[in-house]
């Protein structure tokens, strides 16, 4: 019977998140405010739907209380991050929050399969940090002066980085952080939110030659303090998003072109200094010939994703637990197990919803901080999903990085809400600059129609004046004084 249930829900979740993926892209398609808000709703309900099956199986087949209680309580939790999103912010993109909450639905759904105790660590770190992010958006539209905290800004990452150098502790074969109270802190996730803003305060006012050279050697020394620490993964993310934000503030392929040649220099150098780099070659090359050498993660991954096919094997039917690490940087290859390719996929089609919503918010900003931020947070953003998918599947060497509100650990999770939280904030100050853009418009219409107005009214009575006192002079009585006068 549980096996029936959970095949059946396997069938159901699959066509639910196909139809959540084409809300994602139809809503841009109305133009009435009903319709979007229509569209929205009915994501919401499918994400939900999708959440109640999934744990419906879960808890036929594991038959725990406690599956229930953690199911109510994340019910209650992506429910109140919704409401609280739209009572704090009228004007925030519901589509980003959705999207936001269906993204941690998967997770949750993935790691309560794989570690309940992890599920459970994972919630108090969301709801900690969505009460954190909810103040994000209202320093966004007071704080006028963000754009001149430059040497803050590199001054805090470059302090961070190097902390973790010295006094980190060793992961993986890098240094990526601290543990403090049982938490994780990897002050890498949240440099990356602080190196957007010292290059968007770098370039908002010049792009010279000047300017583009110094940020270029803050921009190097993030780059080689995490290559210092082996975090490989941050520094990709880092020097990808530097070559983004300064093709589009100086419109010069030239610097593009000199920025990828020095990145590949440094990816060669990287192989001949560093044993793991190799060994993620190799295993990249062909990680079943290197089977027990470094090649079992990546080899188990491509199992699990070759057995699930395009439907999956169900949840708590496949061998998700096989993988190494896989709550974290493979979970993608458990999702495409246990829930099927199709819904992988969709997966990835979310991702770049989200990507285009950035994009879009970044295009119509007027402000050339706010654009730059949300062009360099949309690309960080969007980079590490590809970097963690393209890792687990082959596709490029893997470099050991999260997929964002999917994959499990505190600061990955809280960095993502974070910056997340920056795009609400900038994407209702783009609400605000349309509102007032519209409102000069109509005064200007109104200031016009009256000016017309006016210009007609006077012409009218200028056509009206001189027959009118011609006629008065012609129809006017004379006084018996008059007459009087001109006898006389």
């Amino acid at each position: 019977m549980a096996n029936i249930i959970v095949g059946v829900a396997k069938y159901m979740m699959i066509l639910l998140i196909a139809l959540y993926t084409y809300h994602c892209f139809a809503v841009f398609a109305y133009a009435d405010d009903n319709m979007k808000k229509r569209v929205l709703h009915n994501q919401r309900v499918l994400m939900f739907m999708i959440h109640f099956m999934a744990f419906a199986g879960m808890y036929f087949k594991t038959d725990e209380n406690k599956i229930l209680i953690f199911y109510f309580a994340q019910v209650i939790m992506l429910g109140l991050i919704m409401w609280l999103y739209e009572k704090f912010y009228p004007k925030v993109s519901r589509l980003i929050v959705n999207n936001m909450c269906m993204l941690l639905s998967i997770g949750f759904i993935m790691i309560t399969r794989l570690s309940y105790n992890k599920a459970v660590k994972q919630c108090i770190i969301v709801a900690g940090a969505m009460l954190l992010s909810y103040l994000v958006p209202i320093v966004i539209q007071k704080t006028r002066r963000l754009s001149e905290l430059k040497t803050l800004y590199a001054l805090i990452g470059i302090v961070a980085l190097s902390a973790v150098v010295v006094v980190g502790q060793v992961s993986g074969g890098a240094k990526l952080g601290f543990e403090i109270a049982g938490f994780g802190i990897q002050p890498s996730e949240f440099v990356k939110i602080l190196f957007v803003f010292y290059v968007a305060s770098s370039f908002r006012k010049s792009s010279s030659f000047k300017d583009v050279v110094w940020t270029t050697l803050v921009a190097g020394f993030h780059v080689l303090i995490l290559v210092i620490s082996k975090d490989l993964g941050a520094a990709l993310i880092i020097f990808v998003v530097y070559l983004v934000m300064l093709y589009v503030a100086t419109k010069q392929p030239l610097y593009t072109i000199v920025g990828m040649i020095a990145g590949s220099v440094a990816a060669v150098a990287a192989y001949h200094l560093f044993n793991h780099v190799r060994v993620r070659v190799l295993v990249w090359q062909d990680p079943f010939a290197v089977y027990d050498r470094g090649g079992y993660q990546v080899a188990q991954s491509l199992f699990a994703i070759g057995t699930g096919s395009w439907f999956g094997t169900g949840l708590f039917q496949g061998k998700a637990n096989a993988i190494p690490v896989a709550d974290e940087d493979f979970i993608f290859s458990a999702i495409s197990e246990e829930m099927g390719l199709i819904f992988a996929l969709c997966l990835v089609l979310i991702c770049v919803s989200c990507y285009i919503m950035f994009l879009n918010i970044a295009m119509q900003l007027r402000n050339r901080f706010y654009k730059y931020i949300a062009l360099g947070l949309g690309t960080s953003y969007i980079f590490q999903a590809f970097l963690n998918i393209g890792g687990v599947t082959k596709f490029i060497p893997s470099t050991g990085v999260t997929l964002p509100l999917v994959s499990y650990g505190g600061s990955s999770v809280m960095s993502t809400l974070v910056m997340f939280a920056i795009i609400q904030g900038l994407y209702i100050l783009k609400e605000e600059e349309e509102e007032d853009i519209e409102r000069k418009r109509r005064q200007k219409e109104a200031r016009e129609l009256k000016e017309r107005r006016d210009r007609h009214y006077i012409a009218q009575s200028g056509r009206r004046d001189p027959s009118s006192k011609k006629q008065t002079r012609n129809t006017r009585p004379q006084s018996a004084e008059g007459n009087q006068q001109r006898t006389r």
